[in-house]
């Protein structure tokens, strides 16, 4: 780790070389340790270190970016060059106001020395509490262990400077048999609460019951949906719609929709930075402080997060810090997202159900219609049919092709209990989605796959 006063010297030397009316540096730094393993052994171990920045100039109303990966004087001054060049190419951005002011950020601990700490020898043993289990069941185990440090610092000619170091623990597995295979997944800061053989049991288990599936006719199902989907589903309906820009651009189910009902009353998504049962991160990549941002209340839209461009564009408006790193096409993302828990277990959501589908987790989602909301993809590492309040055997994969925002006007039930997530977008920076399992009384089912 770099350090805060060496990062907050070196953001300070590029704004000092700056001519330009206004100037915002963003350094991340990242420390990843990854241990990979397949076919039940371990055949990598790698370590790397990579530092960005991303200088943002601003003259008159033109926008102008440059980057480097290298923190000498020499190379922050191409940076900043580089940035007014293209700045002065640049058409005026007549929605631009002005780069964020300084504001109060609420203090949040993300850093755990533990995870720092963590040994290749530590990693190591965890893979091999997953990958011996499964050859003695005659199953191939696969999957990646990583430790990561993360740091961040925003600073600007405004007077905004924020650092914040935080660490993540992420291990994922899928276990392979012949005929079918099973997934799980742990993520935390602290690396000391990641339990690999509770992880490799539950993946052991799914790949154990899941061979020899049954083919089912495609059509529509109850669904009771675990934590991995839930989380995948919910990641893409953030993707298509919980942001300002696509508000602003009428391409959000959003837009038009403010104070709306478009769910049941049981279903509420908000978004919380500072929730410490998440993966926190005070402020965004302007600096701005975050907050908690309900998008989702009682089944009614309240609206989108902003970045302090989008918000610009809107009377009244404010940043809710969600601004990603300069530049992005997407606008402002909401990447600490939760679904507020239910009073069901996931038992009693299997009990009720007369006859429907249990899935694992959903692969290969893609967007079909986002102003609707329509999402295709698959089932995977874990499909079963349920009958009478029991799972009666495993299912071949189904492809699906569903309205997000009907499937949660269909939540019959929503477990009591949450667990954290991740999804593969989210590996440029440390975000999770908090979710319950969902019982889903109708979901749409459009073709089969061949396992």
């Amino acid at each position: 780790m770099l350090g805060e006063s060496q990062l907050k010297e070196r953001i300070k030397h590029a704004l000092e070389l700056s001519k330009a009316d206004q100037t915002e540096v963003v350094i991340v730094g990242e420390d990843e340790q990854l241990t990979r393993f397949a076919t039940s052994y371990i055949h990598q171990n790698v370590a790397r270190q990579e530092v960005d920045v991303r200088v943002r100039v601003v003259l008159g109303k033109k926008i102008g970016l440059g980057s480097t990966n290298d923190l000498s004087d020499e190379a922050l001054a191409r940076a900043v060059d580089s940035a007014m060049t293209a700045a002065s190419y640049q058409r005026d951005n007549p929605d631009f106001l002005s780069l964020p002011e300084p504001q109060p950020i609420r203090q949040v601990n993300g850093f755990v020395q533990a995870t720092k700490s963590c040994t290749p020898r530590s990693r190591a043993e965890a893979a091999r509490s997953i990958c011996l289990p499964a050859r003695d069941q005659g199953l191939d185990a696969s999957g990646a262990f990583a430790t990561r440090t993360y740091e961040y610092a925003v600073g600007n000619s405004l007077g905004i400077f924020s650092y914040y170091p935080t660490t993540l623990a992420d291990l994922r597995t899928v276990i392979m048999g012949d005929e079918g295979s099973g997934y799980a997944a742990a993520c935390s800061l602290d690396v000391e609460e990641i339990d690999a053989e509770s992880v490799g049991r539950e993946a052991i288990d799914k790949a154990l019951r899941s061979r020899n599936p049954a083919e089912v006719v495609p059509g529509e199902y109850t669904v009771i949906l675990e934590e991995y989907a839930v989380g995948g589903l919910l990641a893409y309906l953030a993707y298509m719609g919980f942001g300002a820009q696509a508000f602003q651009e009428g391409q959000s189910f959003m837009s038009g929709s403010v104070a709306q009902k478009v769910t049941g009353d049981n279903i509420t998504i908000y978004d919380d930075g500072l929730d410490p049962t998440n993966l926190p991160m005070p402020f965004d990549f302007e600096g701005v402080p975050k907050q908690r941002v309900e998008l989702i209340k009682g089944g009614v839209v309240q609206g989108p997060v902003y970045d302090s461009y989008t918000a610009g564009k809107e009377k009244g408006k404010n940043s809710t810090g969600h601004a990603l790193p300069a530049p992005n096409s997407m606008g402002p993302f909401a990447w600490n997202l939760a679904m507020a828990g239910g009073q069901a277990t996931k038992e009693e959501m299997l009990a009720s159900t007369e006859k429907g589908l249990w899935v694992t987790r959903v692969h290969y989602v893609r967007p079909v219609h986002p102003l609707r909301t329509i999402v295709t993809g698959m089932t995977r590492d874990g499909t079963f049919l349920i009958e009478d309040g029991e799972i009666v055997g495993p299912v071949k994969n189904l492809r699906f092709t569903q309205n997000l925002l009907e499937a949660l006007g269909e939540a019959e039930q929503i477990a009591r209990e949450t667990r954290l997530t991740r999804e593969a977008f989210m590996e440029s920076f440390i975000g999770g989605i908090r979710v319950p399992a969902l019982k889903i009384g109708r979901f749409e089912f459009t073709s089969a796959t061949e396992f």
